[in-house]
This record gives C-alpha cells, sequence and structure tokens, in this order.
C-alpha cells in the first residue's frame, strides 16, 4: 500500500538519539502519551513526528499492542490531512478503531486507546456526514471513549478539545434542542472544555482550529470575529512536529479563502 510523501521538506522534525525524550513533554503535551521504553516504539514515533506517517504505523504494528498508539495517531493524523481517496481514508479510520477496541480490552486503562478511538471515529463520521454517523450510534461511542480518556488522564488536552467539538458538531447538525436532549450536546459544555483544554495546552494550532470552528457551529457570526482570531494565532505558530506543520497549514489555508 502506497503512503504519500509528507509534502513539506522540514527538516528540524528529526529528534534523533536524546533529543526526543528532550522534546518529548512539548511534543506529547497535547495527549499526555508517556515516553516509551521500548528502542523500536521510540523509533516509530520518531517516524511519526518527522511526517514519515507510514513507517510509523508499519514499526508501530511490528511492535504489537506497545505500539499501538504510535501507529493508530500516525494512520489517522495521515487519513485526516494526506489520503485523498475516501474508500482509503475510511478504511484506515475503521483500522484504527478496531485496534483501539483491541486495547480496550487489553490495556483499558491506556487514556489514548480510548482518545485515538474517539478521534479515528469522529473523522470517520465527518467523512460520511455526521447526520448519518449520528444515526448509526457512533455519536454514543466517541462521547463514551472520550470521557473515559478524560477520567483516566484529566490533563489529556486533545480529549478535551475533541469532547468540545463534539458538542459543537451535534448542535451544528440537529439543532441545540434535539442535541441536548438526544445526545447532550450543550454550548456551554462545549465552550468550557475547549476554554480548558487551551489553558493545557497553549501552544497548540490545532486546539485554536477546532475551537474557531466550534464557535462558529455553535454561536454563528455572533462569534465570526472570536474564530478568526484563533486561526490567526494558529496560522503564526512555528511548528514542532509534522502533525503540527500541518495544522499551521491548515490554518493559513483558511484565512487565504
Amino acid at each position: 500500500m502506497a503512503w504519500k510523501k509528507f509534502p513539506y521538506s522540514d527538516t528540524g522534525f528529526a529528534y534523533p538519539g536524546a533529543a526526543l525524550q528532550k522534546n518529548w513533554a512539548r511534543l506529547h503535551r497535547g495527549d499526555c502519551e508517556p515516553f516509551p521504553e521500548d528502542a523500536k516504539v521510540q523509533d516509530a514515533w520518531r517516524s511519526y513526528h518527522a511526517g514519515e506517517f507510514g513507517k510509523a504505523v508499519e514499526t508501530g504494528l511490528a511492535c504489537g499492542i506497545a505500539g499501538y498508539n504510535v501507529a493508530n495517531k500516525a494512520a489517522t493524523i495521515y487519513a485526516n490531512y494526506l489520503e485523498s481517496d475516501d474508500e482509503r481514508k475510511r478504511s484506515l479510520l475503521m483500522e484504527v478503531a478496531q485496534r483501539c477496541e483491541e486495547q480496550h480490552e487489553k490495556t483499558p486503562h491506556d487514556a489514548n486507546a480510548w482518545y485515538l478511538h474517539a478521534f479515528a471515529l469522529g473523522r470517520y463520521s465527518q467523512s460520511i456526514s455526521v447526520v448519518k454517523a449520528l444515526a448509526q450510534g457512533l455519536g454514543g461511542k466517541i462521547k463514551n471513549s472520550l470521557t473515559r480518556a478524560l477520567e483516566i488522564e484529566p490533563g489529556h488536552a486533545d480529549a478535551h478539545v475533541a469532547l468540545g467539538a463534539y458538542h459543537a458538531e451535534v448542535i451544528d447538525k440537529v439543532g441545540a434542542l434535539v442535541g441536548g436532549l438526544t445526545y447532550g450536546a450543550k454550548k456551554t459544555t462545549g465552550n468550557e472544555l475547549l476554554e480548558t483544554a487551551l489553558k493545557l495546552n497553549p501552544d497548540s494550532a490545532i486546539t485554536r482550529i477546532e475551537y474557531a470552528n466550534a464557535l462558529v457551529m455553535m454561536f454563528g457570526k455572533a462569534k465570526m470575529k472570536d474564530a478568526e482570531r484563533l486561526y490567526q494565532e494558529a496560522a503564526a505558530f512555528t511548528p514542532m512536529d509534522a502533525m503540527e506543520r500541518l495544522d499551521v497549514e491548515a490554518a493559513k489555508e483558511e484565512l487565504a479563502d
């Protein structure tokens, strides 16, 4: 299976030797992933941060369940940003969700096994249409997995972002009344979750992008100026790895439109 190349020529995203552990806290402030002891899993993370997503998936999977988080994160970021074939994208995301479900059985206290399950299902839902996904019961699974991730790791900024975005997406697609009654989605809760994410991970472009999108989904034109400011802040960040570079470029593209 051919993997598309990371489209930018940044060389600052290689973290050889001790550099990976030295920069780990900053690189993983969003997902609170613990530094791995296995040298091969460390190599898979090096590939991930450098934008070699296919290699990160393959190396991670070769390490067994210890390498699932890096393989799953690499596959979801790749599917979200670089895969143009919708069928392939959906297939990658569902494979991630299935591997996460295996982790739920074997390593139930791994916060990222729950977060990445929700993240993959969330991107899959956007790919098939959020309304269809809600009808298939995926909304409940996403909310449950994010709630579980936050119970295990209350400082998980990315799970706060995703749960805040869930509230916004549901309200946007089915309205505040049905969203609240059927799915427990509330504007105040969505806003609080995204505010918390920003406090936990202040140097994150994707947190600002998701927050901006959520504000517009929940409050419409009333929050357009705030959304634009968040996008401008996101576009001005200096990325630390390939995923962050993709986030910054996405913010720049949105501002250019």
